[in-house]
């Protein structure tokens, strides 16, 4: 159900009381006045504290500075003739204990009356006595229908005719941004050189990564990674890639649905939040990086609403990649409930939206502690595929070894004895080869040379393992892969090989 469907539906069935959440009023104030003309053509007065009733000569500066009087405005309304009265940022004024008392009894007497109050917020702030007489409606951000119409009104002022294709390519970079930040980035762009070009995509780009900066929810993650710049792993890379095309029209045309996402499970340190990057660089969509913690917020309500904003503006920038790393430590704590129950709806909320999503966000969850994760979560439907990203084995060593020393030694890469390096090196993950390779660096750097294959094997002395710190929380997650829960990142694996043979037994 659109916005203007649900709102109109609101206004016929008497609700008193509306909060939208919104960064846009004008364009919800114009959305809001052509609901309500079709609505029995209401009458529309608008407050804020500053300038008080502004719509109505009889009533120009009425209320200003008074929350409470703006309140009682809507008592001297005739109550046989419809009306709509929209209070801006009059969350503000939730705390204050006349204005609380008086919206409740409004409430109370306008359930039966075409008269409806509409407080339009920034946010969501919603003290808890006031939760049962306010209905909260979603104001999502402008669909691409609504970008495209406003691009081609801003080019309609100027005597160019914009090619369909960067048109195309405008209106898919600016979703995800208000309208208002669109007529600025474009009109900015008019500006400068009279007409649109191909080079002012980058710049509503620019103004997109801004956007959600200042969300202070999403990351707008610069992927540069490739699928090559990951060692092994070759059962995740062959699905990877044969899902590459299916974000295009043709896969919709050929039937298949939206790919959901994956969960990455696994060891610490073996490229599952590499995978994420590459995932989105390979397939050419914006990265987006949540960070869960973010979503929580001291207010009551307020962390519900930072979590369903997230989610309009991952849809909004749809086709995307959103990556949540760790998130097992996010949802730890989803069955205590030691804060009020605020885990438990955070995590309901994303959970269904996980299970219900239609839009093409594609989700790469990553996780190290399969025992603290819900089991919601694990559930299927909620993700496309969980797969476990164990330890490499000496082969995958050896190719982690090559990536890495093909980056930092280009031109002397025959120098290393790699297959020696993956064999002295059993039991490290990814990142601890890394490490490896720049403690070694230092060796050389110190002695003011390069450094060799005996400054890694070093360095490697002096590193114990995860895999020897942390062997019961792996032997944990290794039993519970080999009880066929989720798929092996790695071909040839020492769990995989396990597994087969207990297959074969």
């Amino acid at each position: 159900m659109s916005f203007n469907e649900e709102f109109e539906l609101l206004l016929r069935a008497c609700y008193p009381l509306i909060y939208v959440p919104t960064q846009e009023e004008e364009r919800l104030e114009a959305e809001i006045a052509h609901c309500a003309k079709r609505v029995g053509d209401r009458n529309v007065y608008i407050w804020d504290f500053v300038d008080g009733y502004q719509d109505n000569p009889n009533n120009a500066g009425e209320a200003r500075r008074n929350p409470l009087q703006a309140l009682e405005f809507v008592d001297k309304l005739p109550e046989k003739s419809g009306s709509v009265v929209v209070l801006r940022d009059f969350h503000r004024f939730l705390e204050d204990t006349s204005v609380a008392r008086k919206l409740r009894n409004l409430a109370r007497r306008l359930k039966s009356q075409p008269i409806n109050v509409v407080l339009v917020s920034p946010h969501t702030t919603i003290p808890s006595e006031l939760s049962e007489v306010l209905t909260v409606v979603e104001f999502p951000l402008p669909t691409a229908a609504e970008i495209k119409a406003e691009v081609q009104r801003l080019v309609s002022a100027t005597v160019q005719s914009v090619p369909e294709k960067l048109l195309d390519e405008l209106v898919r970079s600016a979703q995800g941004l208000s309208l208002e930040r669109i007529r600025r980035v474009l009109t900015r762009a008019i500006a400068a050189h009279g007409e649109l070009q191909p080079e002012d995509v980058e710049l509503v780009l620019e103004e997109k990564r801004q956007s959600i900066r200042q969300t202070q929810i999403l990351d707008f993650y610069p992927a540069k990674e490739n699928i090559s710049d990951i060692g092994g792993l070759d059962n995740l890379k062959d699905w990877l890639l044969r899902r590459g095309g299916a974000f295009s029209e043709r896969a919709r045309a050929y039937g298949l649905p939206h790919p959901r996402g994956l969960l990455l499970v696994g060891v610490q340190g073996t490229g599952k939040s590499l995978t994420a990057k590459a995932i989105a660089h390979h397939w050419h969509l914006p990265l987006l990086r949540l960070d869960v913690g973010r979503l929580f917020a001291g207010l009551v309500g307020e962390s519900e609403s930072r979590t369903r904003q997230m989610i309009g503006l991952a849809e909004a920038l749809a086709p995307c990649v959103l990556w949540i790393d760790e998130i097992d430590k996010a949802f730890s704590g989803v069955e205590g409930g030691g804060d009020s129950g605020t885990t438990s709806r955070v995590f309901g909320t994303f959970i269904n939206w996980l299970a219900e999503k239609q839009s093409s966000v594609f989700v790469v969850a990553t996780a190290n502690n399969i025992q603290a994760l819900p089991p919601e979560m694990l559930r299927k439907g909620r993700f496309d595929e969980i797969f476990f990203v164990d330890l490499p084995t000496q082969e995958e060593r050896r190719a982690i070894f090559t990536v890495h020393l093909s980056r930092l030694r280009p031109h002397s890469l025959k120098n290393y004895h790699i297959e020696r390096l993956a064999y002295e090196t059993p039991d490290f993950s990814g990142a601890e080869i890394e490490q490896t390779l720049t403690e070694a660096m230092h060796i050389g750097f110190s002695q003011n040379r390069d450094f060799t294959t005996e400054d890694i094997l070093e360095a490697a002395s002096q590193i114990v393992p995860l895999a020897r710190t942390a062997q019961e929380e792996i032997q944990f997650l290794q039993n519970w892969v080999s009880s066929g829960k989720a798929r092996l990142a790695s071909k040839d694996s020492r769990l995989s090989c396990l597994i087969q043979r207990q297959m074969q037994q």
